[in-house]
């Protein structure tokens, strides 16, 4: 049994989709999990990892987790705790959801600090372990769902500066495979979409997929700030503003990693906006 946490978010969904389509026996594990959120047949509990002790009945029988690090609330965790009781339960391979922060921004305690201590508990768990280091989300975009809806305009800064993003559904089918077959074990996975891509032609190609043209408005840095300063703290949008401004080489690197795992290119942003166009309109 696959034990899937985060598994109604940007990749946990289409991880136990992918899982369940392959016939493996999933358990479903989020905070607000519900009978509508994942696939007929799929197991479903409701757990927080902030609360180790609740995850027991969850990893009794289990095989194999993928550990997601909550995000945002991550510095609330204790991971080797969970591991803990993972392992208790008799999970043997752990699939991390990291970040490329962890290396590339190291000094912030958001983007790379909080996401090494769980590298390093997975990495002392005793575990069979894979790491996955995504960069920035294609789907961070349906931050512009409302703005395109409304007006069909997009605001973003740094309108020219390009980042590779990854489809979360690329991760998610890298997270199935080294849950799956053997070979993945040691070994860390930069993941990236197939090229650079700016916000304003993430923009476009939003409007091509809507068939419907999109103003891309630019923002100032302090505009940005103060948008951003609404739902992230200070540490976090300073360095999110320094990602996207002023990458450094290795946030622009293309990693060869998806194809490496899955014998084809990563998707691209273009592709990523025909298939979650529904979420604009």
């Amino acid at each position: 049994m696959i034990v899937i946490t985060g598994a109604t978010g940007n990749v946990g969904r289409p991880l136990v989709e992918a899982l369940a389509a392959a016939g493996e026996q999933v358990t479903a594990v989020s905070r607000g999990v519900s009978d509508v959120a994942v696939p007929e047949g799929v197991r479903h509990r409701q757990a927080d990892l902030a609360v180790p002790e609740s995850l027991r009945p969850v990893f009794d029988g289990a095989d194999a987790l993928f550990l997601h690090d909550s995000g945002a609330g991550a510095h609330l965790l204790s991971p080797r705790d969970i591991l803990d009781v993972a392992k208790a339960g008799g999970v043997g391979r752990i699939v991390l959801l990291s970040s490329q922060g962890v290396v590339t921004r190291p000094q912030s305690a958001s983007h790379g600090g909080t996401g090494l201590s769980f590298e390093d508990a997975v990495r002392q768990s005793g575990m069979d372990w894979t790491v996955l280091r995504p960069g920035g989300f294609a789907s961070n975009a349906y931050a512009w769902v409302e703005s395109v809806r409304a007006r069909r305009t997009v605001a973003a800064p740094f309108g020219d500066v390009g980042l590779p993003a990854v489809d979360p559904s690329d991760i998610a089918e890298v997270a199935a495979a080294a849950l799956r077959e053997d070979g993945h074990a040691g070994r860390v996975y930069e993941l990236t979409g197939p090229a650079l891509s700016t916000p304003r032609q993430r923009a476009e190609a939003i409007g091509d997929a809507l068939g419907e043209p999109i103003r891309f408005i630019e923002q100032t840095r302090d505009e940005a700030r103060a948008q951003m300063l609404q739902f992230m703290p200070e540490p976090v949008v300073e360095t999110t503003l320094a990602i996207l401004g002023e990458p450094n080489p290795a946030e622009q690197r293309i990693s060869p990693d998806v194809e490496q795992v899955l014998g084809r290119a990563p998707r691209t942003f273009a592709e990523w906006a025909v298939r979650n166009i529904a979420a604009f309109k």
